[in-house]
């Protein structure tokens, strides 16, 4: 369940004006929704790797509702997507025509259909340089069972900016790519009212796509930078200090 904007938006106003210490426009909040709400997401995989050490350990928490690395993995699960990517003749490959910005590549999935007995491989990634070699020695080259592939960036019309290509050897007739995809920049949508007011709309908001449990995350995130830009330093040591005690809460 995604965050309401709307709420997080009253929530810092109230705050703020609760001590007279400011006012931030729609504008410079939706710069910091987007700029909070990026880095509690890129903050998921450190963490999600540091918790994973405890299960290696046999030290996390495996308790229902009280595994943290479980409650990361959750989290991410709205940005996780199976993506069939483009063939692509042209540059031998496959393309992603999606809208929204790939993070991080999972699983890549060939599929040969044309060939007898027809073969569904996972396909290991390699950069171009191991790829190259790979790909050159009768010994180690790739097969429709063991599929090499590797990634890069190309123009290819009648797009006219790059678009990420999977270069797979051999060539399969359909490439399927476990993806997990940056969030949507959240947006604070307004009217402005008869007195000259900031009035809320929904229908051209756009909320943050966190996992709800990241509210209180947001608003302390947003306070911080707040205080950067009226100046006060008593916001900043305040939410640093509350998102650090959240933070040691969270991993402890």
């Amino acid at each position: 369940m995604a965050v309401n904007i709307n709420s997080v938006y009253t929530t810092v106003l109230y705050i703020l004006n609760k001590e007279q210490r400011g006012y931030i426009t729609p504008a410079e909040f939706n710069s910091l929704a987007v700029q909070v709400q990026d880095e509690i997401f890129q903050a998921y995989f450190p963490d999600g790797n540091q918790l994973n050490r405890k299960n290696q350990t046999n030290s996390e928490n495996d308790t229902e509702f009280f595994n943290m690395f479980k409650d990361v993995a959750y989290k991410l699960y709205p940005f996780e997507n199976d993506v069939v990517f483009t063939k692509d003749i042209t540059n031998a490959g496959f393309i992603y025509n999606g809208t929204r910005t790939i993070f991080k590549l999972g699983d890549i999935m060939s599929t040969y259909t044309t060939t007898v007995p027809n073969t569904e491989s996972v396909t290991q990634l390699a950069s171009k340089r191991d790829y190259t070699e790979i790909v050159r020695s009768n010994l180690t080259k790739p097969t429709n069972s063991y599929p090499l592939c590797y990634t890069t960036n190309a123009i290819i019309a009648p797009a006219t900016t790059s678009q990420l290509l999977v270069k797979v050897s051999p060539l399969p007739d359909t490439l399927t790519v476990n993806c997990i995809f940056i969030p949507t920049n959240p947006s604070w949508g307004f009217g402005v009212g008869t007195l000259g007011q900031y009035v809320y709309s929904p229908s051209t908001s756009v909320n943050f796509e966190l996992d709800t449990s990241e509210q209180t995350n947001l608003i302390i995130g947003i306070l911080k930078y707040c205080g950067i830009i009226i100046r006060d330093p008593e916001i900043v040591q305040a939410a640093t200090q509350e998102a650090k005690q959240v933070e040691i809460n969270e991993k402890s």
